[in-house]
Order: C-alpha cells, then structure tokens, then sequence
C-alpha cells in the first residue's frame, strides 16, 4: 500500500510539474507577443520592449529608466516608455480576460480548437468580447426557452430549406404543455433562436461593426420640451456628423448633452438611415446565406434579418462604437490636458526672489503674503483698496512699507476677481517705491483656492487663515511654478479640456505621469524642496519624502547624496531611483549638484585620472570637455550613450530645461470686456491649449480665444505646434460680445476685422470654468478644415438674429459653403 501511494503522488507531481512547464511556456510566448505589439507601435525592436517591461516590473520608474538605463533599453526616451507602460497594461488585461473566457468556456466543455485558435488571436477587448458573447452566463433568454421547447430544428430546417411553408413546418411543432401554445409561437420561438445566433456571430459582428465605424453618422435631436433648459446646446438641437470625423471635443460635448438630457443620440449607417438601415440588414442576410427568391420562406427569414439589425445588432453596435469613441475622444482630452500641464509646470521660473502676492478681491479685501527668495512666508495682511472701502492710500502705504523692510522685487497678482483692479494698485505701488524697482506680473491663480483648504496646506500653515494661504501659493508659483504647482491635485489646476467628463483614474494617472516626468527632468534641490515636490521624485512615495523633510528638519542639511540612506524607509533601491534627480547643493561632492547618478562616478573618477585635473575643475570646462573622447571611458556596464550625458552634464551642471522668465505687460487702458474695440493689437498670456484653438488672458477678466484657424498664416493641424500654456503672445481683437462675454481674438495681426455677419457666436468659458459645450465655433467648422476664411464678401441684407454677429463664425460660415 505504502508503495501504490509514493506511486500516485509522483504521478501527481509529475502532472503538476507538466503543468507548471506548460504555464511557463505559455507565459513566456505571451510576453513575447506582447513585446512585439509594443514594438510594432512605439518604433522598437521587441528587445527594447523586453528590456524596458523588464526594468518596469522590478520597480523602475520611467524618468529613471529612460535617463539612467539607455544601455539596457537601447535608447528608448520617455515618450517611448510612456507609451509602452500604457500599453502594457491594456495587452496584460487583455491577457487576463483572455485567460477568463477560456477557462470559462473550457468549463462549458464547449471549447472546440477552431475557437481556441480565434480566442488566441484576438488582438482587442471588443473582438475577445464578440467570441466570449455566445457562451457568457446570462438570463434565460427568448431564444433559450424556444431551444427548450424543441423548436430550434424548426430554425434550422427553414434557414437549410426555404421552399418550406413557414406555418406548415410549423405545425409539427405546436405542443401546449412545452409552452408552444400555436403556430404563431412555434415561429416566433425559431425567430428568437436565429435572431439570438446571428447577433452573437462574432464574424458578423466584428464585419458590421467595422462598416458601421466607417459610414455611420451621428445624430442629435433635442429631447421635446428641453429647448430653453438646454439652450447652451442648441448647436446640437438638430445635428448630425460623421463619426469617423467627429472632433474629440465636439463628441464628448454630446455626449454630456445627452447625459444631462437635454438631446437623444442614435448613430445610422450613413446619411441616408433608411437607406443605410437596409444596406445593414442587406449584410446580415447575406452572411446568413440567405436571399429573397420568392420561395414561401424568404420573407419570413429575410424579416428575422430586419429584427436581428434592428433589435440587437444596432443598439449593441451603437454602445459598442459610441463607448470606443468616447474612450479615443478622453485620450485625446486627457493628452491635451496633460501637454497643457507640462507647459504650465515647466514654465518659466522667476528664481530665487521676494514676491508680494496679492489675491484679489472686492467685499472680501485683497489678501496679502510677503515670501522671501526661499520661498518663506515673512509677512501677511489684508488690505481693503477698492469698493466698498475704497481704503486705496492707506492700503499703498502699507504695501510700500512691507515691500520696503522685506526687499521685495515682484509682485505678482492672481488673475480672479478685482485682478485688473489689483494690478492698477501695484502700478501705483511701484511708481511710489522707485527704488526697489520692482516689477508687476499677474499670475494664474487656477488651482490656488484648491491648495489652500486641503490637508498639505493645512499642515505646511496650520495657523494661516485659509483666504492667505491663497496669496502665498500665488507669490510662490511665480517664483517656481513647478513647486508650488505639484503641491495642487492636477486635474484641479484648469487647463484641460472637459476633464470633468473623462475617466477619473485614466486622468488622475495620466497627469501624474506628467508631473513625474517634469520634476524629474529639472531635478530637486533635496535641502530646500518640500515633501509635496520630493514625492514626485523617481521612486520616493509620500512617506519617504515626508521622512527626508523630517530628518532634514532635525539633522539639518544634507551634505551629500549618500546620507539620504539615513533616512528611515530610503533603502538601496530607492536610492538607487532617486539619487539621479536629487541635488546637493555646495555640498561634500561637487558631482552631487548635478545630474550624474552616484553610480556613474567611477567614470568621472577615470576622467579626473586621465586628465590631471580635479572635478572642480572639469566642471564647466566646455573646451576640454568636448575634446575628451567617450568612447575611451566606456566599459561594459556604462555606454557610449551614458558617458556622453556625463560629458554634457559636466560641461552645465544641473541645467534647467525651463525657458527664460518672461512676463505679459497687460495695456493700462484695457481693464474690462467694455473696454475692448475691434482692431486692437495687445499682449497676453496663452492659459489654455484646446483641440481647435487656444485660450488668452488680455487681462479683462475673460479669457478670448483664438481659433485654430487664427493662430498662424499657415495650416495648423496642432495649435501646440504654435502656442503652448503659458506663451506670451501677441493678439488681435476681432470681436467682442460683452452680454456673453466672448472674445475672438487672432494671431494674424495683420488682418482686418471682417465685416459684420450674423451667426452663431464662440462660447468660451469663464476664467477657472471648464471649456463650455460644443466649444463654439469648432463645431461649425468641418472636421480637420482650419484653412483661412475667404476675403470678406459685400454685406448682404439678411434678417435680424437673437445672437450676436461674430466674426469667426462668419469665416466658419463661409468655409463651409466652399466645402
């Protein structure tokens, strides 16, 4: 007995061996496809791509991977790893579902070789859902009732013989007690089992769902009665597009439209929909095999195709096709948002000086917070110089005397309410101290009010009113907008477009992928950051960083790199992330100022060796660092890529990739929309980047757009080819509608105002809001036509309109009657 049990337990463990070898086998293939996929996309050899998961499934952030490991990934940059990563983990769910189907279906012991080959061939989650529909667990269905009462041979021998008389064949099956009361319901069963079996034909619906993306058009109609509720829609109260073109701005406008209830989307199957709805039940009958040849049961079947288009295929179709293109327009939208916020967090620093922040208000006063050149709080008040205290002097005097005792040199003012006011104010306070020449900037303050009442705030001023905390957010992020600006949740900071209607955590991640790449790639000084702007850093998660401030806090400054493993929770790996992108300062080692991580001293080391000469001295030595040859310091974990960085990065150390501050000069006579004429040429600052244009802030309290089509004398597929959040730029004022407080604005700065014309106006967005629906005249324009609108035609007499003549929708206007 003893022996018949060593007996079954080796067979089991020789089974369970096969099977682990099998799992193995099967992983190591998949990860092999999956590298080749990424490949084919990124423009990679699938090497690269195994390298790269490689590092990403130990732990390695991507700023560390593409900065510090370009001999393992063969040079892929971060862009290149960004977009693997996200990839990634689609092909990896992709994987996992496709293990679920399998294994479900394996259960059903219904998985034949033909459908496991398929099921491994599926390359997406639609086409792996369409093979998984016949065998998903579901509710008892019409179909699987009929199938019970033994009426699917009723189905089948109609579908393989037409020259039957439906009622007749019928009959055979009429049986009360299976619940097939007559002949009526013995078809109606058989109609059921086809209609459920083509609906859930994965080559059919993969066919139609393909024609259906290129030719269907989608169509809004106002839901009756909603006119005047929904009026902010009233573009899309009768609309219809194509939705292979429909801009991703535009779609996502609709689609809250219609989540607000305010229209009805359907999607045809073409221009023509009766037209297209017959080419769809066309196609079902053909993959059905079956055509009209005027034999009894043609018309029968022919009107089960009819019901199958227009009872299931085209209502799943329509979710299909309307959830893949929501999820294509909030990539585009989480994009845009996260190259807004790039150019926002790498905006020019105006560096290491005192700032009055001034956060504007009427009633409530104007906050005010001195910080000196670190960034430390020395001073707060609030002034009260406009209605209705009109405290004006007495607020100037108070100014003066804080700017004069903490030697401020900027001011910078938050853009919200009373901004134009406030920057009127600190005209006349630097006119009163000409000796501290100092200069006047007004900031965005988007974002601020959100730092102010959170946790971070709470805890950095636990004794600071929350109405200040504003103004020292503001007066910071001038002098470093990147860390000032980490400290505030992303999405919060407004320079998206309808983030409010995208993915909550495909944004979140997305965003925060992009502050980790920026506060990477200028570094942090690790004596002076706070914990919000370490936690950014390559590997370092919230409690590390908390845990740096806090020794820092009780052991002082770091006089070097490696002292950072003092720090409880920094180990060697974290190290390891982390110390390329953390500066010393005037430190112990000079190389810890710069970007060369610790592991690559031993080459500097070799340099100093060959050469002579110290590392103080090497440092910015451009001539002697350009003759030196990298390849002769090369070995075989360092590269030529890697002691090339070395060689740049000696020659300026700890360069900031961020351009020279700059600052808009807003005109002294333009303080309101009133204010505003046709024909005016002012300086402005681009706050937001959209799809089909960009947002400026002339300094009215309202931002103006300047359409795609306005933003340059050549075609602009991309307005981030021409502006990016944050530019200074030079605009045109071509209209104004000051009851709806829109602003057309243009970079063309040599052309006219065009005549007026009637047509619907731009709808833009108050400062801090949200773009609103529809986003005005991009809609009016066809998809991708952004050409430059025909000279003015002779004004024609037409009849009057409710709204405004704007002069982009005439150019709109016209564009569409050439095309």
């Amino acid at each position: 007995m003893p022996q018949a049990i060593d007996t079954t337990t080796s067979t089991l463990s020789d089974t369970a061996a096969a099977s682990a070898a099998t799992d193995t086998r099967r992983a190591a293939r998949v990860a092999t496809q999956i590298a080749g996929t990424i490949a084919g996309e990124i423009g990679a050899r699938p090497a690269q791509v195994l390298a790269a998961i490689g590092l990403l499934d130990e732990g390695a952030t991507v700023p560390f991977i593409a900065r510090y490991r370009k001999e393992v990934t063969e040079g892929l940059d971060d862009t290149q790893l960004r977009n693997l990563e996200t990839r990634l983990i689609y092909l990896r769910e992709l994987e996992d579902r496709r293990a679920s189907v399998l294994a479900s279906i394996e259960e059903q012991g219904k998985l034949t070789d033909e459908l496991l080959a398929d099921i491994e061939a599926a390359d997406s989650k639609s086409r792996l859902e369409d093979l998984y529909l016949p065998y998903k667990r579901k509710r008892r269905t019409r179909a699987q009732i009929a199938r019970e009462a033994g009426l699917e041979p009723l189905a089948d021998g109609l579908l393989a013989d037409p020259s039957q008389v439906p009622e007749t064949a019928a009959a055979a099956f009429v049986d009360a007690k299976k619940g097939v009361d007559d002949v009526k319901a013995a078809l109606e069963g058989a109609r059921a089992i086809l209609m459920e079996r083509w609906g859930e034909d994965a080559a059919l619906v993969g066919e139609l769902r393909e024609w259906l993306s290129e030719v269907g058009v989608i169509r809004a109609r106002v839901i009756e009665g909603k006119e005047a509720e929904g009026a902010k829609y009233r573009d899309y109260f009768d609309h219809s597009e194509p939705l292979s073109r429909i801009p991703s701005h535009r779609l996502l406008a609709l689609l809250r439209a219609r989540r607000e209830e305010f229209i009805q989307l359907d999607l045809d199957p073409g221009k023509d929909a009766d037209a297209g709805h017959a080419q769809a039940e066309a196609r079902v009958a053909h993959h059905a095999g079956i055509a009209n040849r005027d034999r009894p049961a043609d018309a029968w079947l022919l009107n089960a195709c009819r019901l199958t288009w227009k009872a299931k295929l085209h209502l799943h179709l329509l979710l299909d096709l309307f959830g893949q293109a929501r999820e294509k327009a909030e990539a585009e939208a989480i994009a845009i948002f996260g190259d807004n916020l790039k150019d926002l967090l790498l905006a020019a620093p105006a560096g290491p000086k005192a700032v009055l922040g001034l956060d504007p208000g009427l009633r409530t006063g104007v906050k005010v917070a001195v910080v000196d050149a670190t960034g430390k709080l020395v001073a707060t008040d609030t002034i009260f110089p406009h209605q209705p205290r009109n405290q004006w002097d007495g607020s100037l005097h108070l100014l003066r005397a804080m700017c004069v005792k903490h030697g401020v040199q900027l001011i910078a003012i938050g853009n919200g309410t009373a901004s134009r006011e406030t920057d009127k104010l600190a005209g006349d306070l630097i006119r009163m101290a000409p000796e501290l020449k100092m200069q006047k900037i007004v900031v965005s303050e988007a974002g601020a009010s959100v730092y102010s009442a959170s946790e971070l705030a709470a805890k950095e001023f636990p004794d600071l009113d929350v109405s200040i905390r504003g103004a020292v957010s503001i007066a910071r992020r001038l002098q470093d907008p990147l860390a000032e600006l980490v400290k505030i949740e992303p999405k919060a900071i407004g320079v998206g477009q309808y983030q409010h209607d995208v993915d909550a955590y495909r944004l979140a991640r997305a965003l925060d992928a992009r502050v980790e790449d920026c506060v990477n790639a200028v570094g942090v000084d690790v004596n002076t950051a706070s914990a919000a702007l370490l936690a950014r850093v390559s590997g370092l998660s919230t409690t590390v960083a908390e845990n740096i401030v806090v020794y820092r806090d009780e052991n002082g400054a770091f006089n070097n790199r490696k002292s950072l493993l003092k720090v409880p929770r920094l180990g060697d790996k974290t190290f390891e992330q982390c110390a390329g992108f953390l500066r010393v300062a005037d430190g112990d080692q000079p190389l810890d100022a710069s970007s060369v991580h610790p592991e690559a001293y031993p080459v500097v080391e070799r340099i100093v060796q060959h050469s002579g000469r110290g590392v103080k001295q090497l440092i910015g030595d451009s001539a002697f660092l350009r003759s030196v040859d990298a390849s002769s310091y090369t070995d075989e974990r360092f590269g030529l890529p890697t002691v090339r960085d070395i060689l740049k990065e000696l020659e300026k150390p700890g360069r900031d990739p961020r351009p020279e501050f700059k600052a808009a000069r807003f005109a002294d006579d333009v303080q309101e929309l009133k204010d505003l004429k046709p024909g005016m040429v002012l300086e402005g600052v681009v706050s937001n980047v959209a799809a089909f244009g960009a947002f400026v802030d002339i300094g009215v309290h309202q931002d103006g757009l300047v359409h795609i089509s306005m933003l340059a004398d050549r075609y602009v597929k991309d307005p981030r080819e021409v502006v990016k959040a944050g530019d200074v730029i030079r605009v045109k004022v071509l209209e104004v509608d000051i009851p709806r407080k829109r602003i057309a604005l243009t970079c063309r700065l040599e052309e006219a105002p065009p005549p007026a014309q009637t047509g619907p106006a731009e709808r833009q967005p108050s400062r801090g809001a949200r773009p609103a629906p529809g986003n005005g005249n991009a809609a009016r324009r066809p998809p991708g036509d952004n050409r430059r609108a025909a000279p003015p035609k002779p004004p024609v007499a037409r009849p009057a309109a409710p709204s405004m003549n704007n002069a982009l929708a005439a150019a709109l206007s016209r564009a569409r009657e050439k095309s």
